[in-house]
């Protein structure tokens, strides 16, 4: 591990452990993910018992609650404390919940969603806030289909001096297309493409990170097709390899992962084909990155 990644690192295990009175708290790393326990998300939930999630979430980015009996009124309750939900477009006769996406794999699936490091939908004008994943069927096999997470503050943190100085200059293209190469999108989807920040704010805590994923992101503006693309896979590398980045959580029946959108990525692993996975997943609405 090199001098920067440790520095980075030791910033984070070295503050001080927060004493909640609501609810109980414990760290699935030092440096990101925390299992929430003594809280029931089928009930709606007290402003004490909200300000210590608000302040776990910031803190952790990814929060676990197991063992949560939950409809989707609740799912999306829960989800609407923190601000108004997304709703995703529906294809002509769909007539599901736009607020609610089954999140389903099986024998029959060609890919599966969120396979690979990514956030979700940064090219959009105003990327979400966080999403809530409530996976009631975890694979049959019981294991398989863990998530894990990268922490993009300490991702931007372990970088050097002067390569943090040169990325506070620059923004990057995230193309909606991306994630579709080789399907065709159905004609009423709108597919978005935003410019952002390669280095943004947490709008909440004004923390920096590093903000671009290979989910989504296809170039870097100010620099030359090849100078963008040794750049970005450069720093795509450094979230893939570096485990001090990561939080990696195995799937349990109603377990709900809720996670801070505007600064992590995340990888669903496939490992469980042919058995089968499903869930539904609530997403909240963000606002634009800054620089």
């Amino acid at each position: 591990m090199d001098t920067y990644t440790l520095a980075a690192a030791e910033r984070l295990t070295t503050r001080p452990a927060r004493d909640y009175q609501h609810l109980s708290v414990h760290p699935v790393t030092p440096v990101i993910g925390a299992e929430v326990t003594g809280i029931d998300l089928s009930q709606p939930l007290g402003e004490d018992q909200l300000a210590e999630v608000r302040e776990a979430f910031l803190a952790h980015h990814v929060l676990v609650f197991r063992d949560q009996q939950l409809t989707p009124a609740d799912h999306k309750r829960f989800a609407g404390y923190f601000g108004s939900l997304r709703r995703a477009t529906r294809v002509a006769g769909d007539d599901r919940d736009p607020e609610v996406l089954d999140i389903r794999a099986d024998g029959n699936s060609s890919f599966v969603d969120g396979n690979g490091w990514h956030t979700d939908g940064t090219a959009d004008a105003e990327p979400s806030l966080g999403s809530m994943l409530y996976i009631t069927k975890p694979p049959a096999i019981g294991s398989g289909g863990d998530t894990m997470w990268a922490n993009m503050h300490v991702a931007y943190e372990m970088l050097s001096p002067t390569m943090q100085a040169f990325l506070e200059g620059l923004t990057a293209v995230h193309d909606g297309l991306i994630p579709w190469q080789g399907y065709q999108p159905p004609p009423e989807f709108v597919i978005p493409k935003n410019e952002h920040p390669v280095v943004v704010r947490h709008p909440e805590t004004g923390r920096k990170l590093l903000f671009v994923n290979p989910g989504f992101t296809s170039h870097i503006v100010q620099l030359s097709p090849d100078e963008s693309r040794g750049l970005l896979d450069l720093l795509f590398k450094l979230v893939a390899t570096r485990p001090v980045l990561h939080c990696r959580v195995r799937w349990t029946p109603n377990t709900l992962v809720f996670w801070d959108n505007r600064c992590t990525q995340h990888h669903a692993i496939w490992d469980y084909y042919p058995h089968e996975r499903y869930g539904q997943r609530v997403s909240i609405n963000g606002s634009r990155p800054t620089a």
